[in-house]
C-alpha cells in the first residue's frame, strides 16, 4: 500500500494530474529491489527494463537504435491487441518515409512537409493530425525602454500576420492559439484577440510617442520554423515603422541569453511540463520576486512582468476545489497574460502522423509522456 501525505490544500484535479506524469511513474518494488545494485534501489537495473502495471512492458532497450515493448496480458483495461511494438529511432525524414512506404513501419512520426505532401496520393497511407501542447511565442523584456509601454505591445501584438503564417509556410503544423494554455488542456480558452492591423498599430505607436517607430532585436533559433517566422515578424512590424534586426543563435544560446534576461525578444516555445493548466500558469505569469537574485526564473520572471495581484490570482486557482470556477479563474489569466503580459503569444502546434492503412489507433497525445500504444490495432 502507498500512503502519500499532501500539506497543501491543492485543488485535487492538479494533485492527479501530478501524479500521472512521469515525476511520479511507479514501480513494482519487490522486482526493484531484486536487482538492487550498491543501494541504487535497482536504478541501472530499470535503465534498460521495467517493473510497472502498465499497457506494455520494456523487455529491450538499444541506446539511439530502438526499443522493444510487449504486450501485459494482465493490464488492468484488458490486454492490448498489439502483443510487441517496436519504437525505432530513425533521424533522416527520408528514410522514416522510405520505411513507411516498403512497409517496414506502420507509422512515422518525424515527417516534414515536404515528406508529408507526395503522400497524398499514395493509397496505401493517411497522415492524421493530433494537437500537441507547445506555445510559440515572443517574450519581451520590459526592461527595453519602448517595451515595457503598454501601447506599444499592444502596437506589436497588431503587427504579426497570425493567419498568414498558418495558412502558408505553417500550414498543417500549426494553428493561431494567443493563450498560454494550449487547447485540450482544462481550462484553456480559445481566444485570439488580435490580427495583422497595421494602422491601428501605429496609431497605438503614435499615441505611446513613437510615431517613428524604433529599433528592436529578436533572438530567435537558427532553423526552421523559427528562421521563417522570424522573417515574416520582421516583415509586418516594419510596415509598422518597428526596425527589427533578427540576431539568429543556437537553441541552447537563446535559451541562455532569456534566462539571464539578456534578450530584448526572444522568439521561443513552450512545452508542459505536465497536464494540468498550473504548469503553464506558473510560468507566464508567476513572478513575486522580480530582482536579479529570485529562487525561480519563470518566463515572467525572464520579461520583467511583476504584477504581484496576478501572482496571488494564479496560487488561487491552483488551491481552488471547484472545478468550474477553477477554470473560470484560468481563463480570467489567460486573457490577462494575452491583453497586457509582456508576450505574443502566436501559435500551437500539432503532430503530424503518416500510417500505414493496415495500422490505426496511435495516439501521439499532446504532451511528451502521454503516447499510447495499446490502442493499435493491425489488419
Amino acid at each position: 500500500m502507498l500512503t502519500l501525505k499532501i500539506t497543501e490544500d491543492f485543488a485535487p484535479s492538479l494533485v492527479l494530474n501530478l501524479m500521472t506524469s512521469i515525476v511520479a511513474s511507479v514501480v513494482e518494488k519487490k522486482v526493484a529491489l531484486a536487482n538492487e545494485t550498491n543501494g541504487d534501489l535497482g536504478n541501472a537495473w530499470l535503465k534498460t527494463r521495467s517493473a510497472s502495471s502498465g499497457a506494455y512492458r520494456l523487455i529491450a532497450w538499444k541506446a539511439n537504435e530502438s526499443v522493444s515493448l510487449e504486450a501485459h496480458p494482465g493490464f488492468r483495461l484488458g490486454a492490448p491487441a498489439l502483443k510487441r511494438a517496436v519504437v525505432r529511432h530513425v533521424p533522416e525524414p527520408a528514410s522514416q518515409r522510405l520505411l513507411l512506404e516498403k512497409a517496414d513501419a506502420d507509422f512515422a512520426r518525424d515527417l516534414t512537409p515536404d515528406q508529408i505532401k507526395p503522400l497524398a496520393s499514395n493509397k496505401d497511407i493517411k497522415v492524421e493530425s493530433f494537437k500537441a501542447a507547445n506555445t510559440f511565442y515572443m517574450g519581451m523584456n520590459l526592461g527595453y525602454e519602448p517595451l515595457a509601454n503598454p501601447k506599444v505591445r499592444q502596437a506589436m501584438k497588431m503587427l504579426v500576420d497570425y493567419d498568414g503564417m498558418v495558412k502558408s509556410f505553417l500550414a498543417g503544423r500549426f494553428f493561431v492559439q494567443q493563450s498560454f494554455l494550449p487547447i485540450g488542456f482544462f481550462g484553456a480558452i480559445a481566444y485570439n484577440p488580435f490580427k495583422l492591423d497595421v494602422a491601428k498599430a501605429k496609431a497605438l505607436l503614435a499615441e505611446a510617442g513613437y510615431k517613428d517607430g524604433f529599433a528592436v532585436k529578436i533572438s530567435a533559433p537558427n532553423v526552421s520554423p523559427w528562421t521563417e517566422i522570424s522573417q515574416s515578424v520582421q516583415q509586418t512590424m516594419g510596415q509598422g515603422g518597428i526596425k527589427v534586426s533578427i540576431e539568429p543563435m543556437e537553441l541552447k544560446a537563446v535559451i541562455s541569453q532569456y534566462r539571464g534576461r539578456g534578450h530584448q525578444i526572444a522568439m521561443l516555445s513552450w512545452g508542459p511540463d505536465y497536464f494540468d493548466p498550473h504548469t503553464n500558469a506558473d510560468t507566464f505569469v508567476h513572478n513575486d520576486d522580480n530582482s536579479d537574485t529570485p529562487k525561480s526564473k519563470p518566463l515572467a520572471w525572464r520579461n520583467k512582468w511583476f504584477i504581484p495581484d496576478i501572482t496571488k490570482e494564479m496560487l488561487a486557482a491552483a488551491k481552488e476545489l471547484d472545478a468550474t470556477k477553477r477554470a473560470e479563474q484560468y481563463a480570467v489569466l489567460q486573457k490577462k497574460a494575452t491583453d497586457e503580459g509582456p508576450y505574443i503569444i502566436m501559435f500551437q502546434n500539432t503532430n503530424q502522423v503518416a500510417r500505414r492503412v493496415t495500422a490505426t489507433g496511435f495516439d501521439p497525445g499532446i504532451t511528451e509522456d502521454l503516447n499510447f500504444y495499446r490502442t493499435i490495432k493491425k489488419s
